[in-house]
């Protein structure tokens, strides 16, 4: 169904209140409209509204692979971020790597929404991994099926920028700090697996991890090609800061620490 169908169905006129002020509310185009909120999901927001969790949907962050990201408010006029992932166009090629071979995920799955669903839900439990380990990271606040409700980091102008978009003051802080996250992951088994500038934010001189959806555990049996190439990608990245480091030592060393 297009986007313009789908702006006309007949269903759309019986959505119920709630659903029908998310309309009113966010910023949109119609195809991402037609991508992002189905029926389904403008239900569940609305639901978010009805019960308090978020007063409306401001306007759009960023569009990932899997994932639309919106700037929220809650009825307190806090920010949040809505991540809402897609059930129409998600590519499961992408996320087929992450999910073979993590036990979180042993299961069958009955159709595409519940895949889509539990992936939602690994990066919720991800991000819990993550503050538990004092990692910087969106601190999680819920997730309803395929809606990820969680820290906002920016302020009331503007989202904060990638890493990759930040002329940093001080580099090589930043690279500890970085590292230091990569170890306290990998001390509670878990590993990132798609670490980059592109997947960390810079908010007040500090960094945060974030889309975690595809960390996996340990168990994984890519768990350590995953840490390897989280490893890479930020050595790499700092090496235009003139940081120079070993990237297979740092990995060896890692590996070592954990195993001593």
């Amino acid at each position: 169904m297009s986007s313009d169908e789908l702006l006309n169905d007949k269903w759309l006129k019986k959505l119920d209140r709630q659903s029908q002020v998310i309309l009113d509310r966010v910023v949109f185009n119609r195809k991402t409209f037609g991508e992002v909120f189905d029926r389904q999901t403008l239900l569940l927001l609305g639901k978010l509204i009805s019960d308090g969790i978020i007063n409306q949907v401001d306007f759009p962050v960023s569009t990932g692979k899997e994932a639309n990201i919106f700037r929220g408010t809650t009825p307190e006029k806090e920010f949040v971020a809505i991540k809402i992932f897609r059930t129409s166009t998600m590519t499961f090629k992408h996320i087929a790597t992450y999910i073979e071979g993590d036990p979180r995920f042993s299961y069958g799955y009955k159709n595409r929404r519940d895949i889509i669903e539990e992936w939602a839900r690994k990066e919720y439990k991800n991000l819990v991994l993550l503050h538990q380990a004092k990692v910087r990271a969106p601190a999680p606040i819920k997730c309803v099926h395929n809606i990820l409700i969680m820290e906002y980091i920016g302020d009331a102008s503007k989202p904060a920028p990638m890493l990759k978009n930040v002329l940093l003051p001080n580099p090589q802080k930043i690279f500890d700090e970085i590292m230091g996250f990569i170890t306290k992951m990998y001390k509670i088994k878990i590993v990132h697996a798609d670490l980059s500038a592109f997947n960390i934010l810079m908010f007040r001189q500090k960094p945060y991890i974030i889309d975690v959806g595809q960390g996996v555990l340990l168990d994984h049996p890519s768990s350590l090609e995953f840490l390897k190439r989280d490893i890479y990608n930020i050595v790499h990245y700092f090496k235009k800061y003139g940081i120079e480091s070993n990237e297979q030592l740092i990995f060896e060393q890692l590996v070592k620490k954990k195993k001593g």
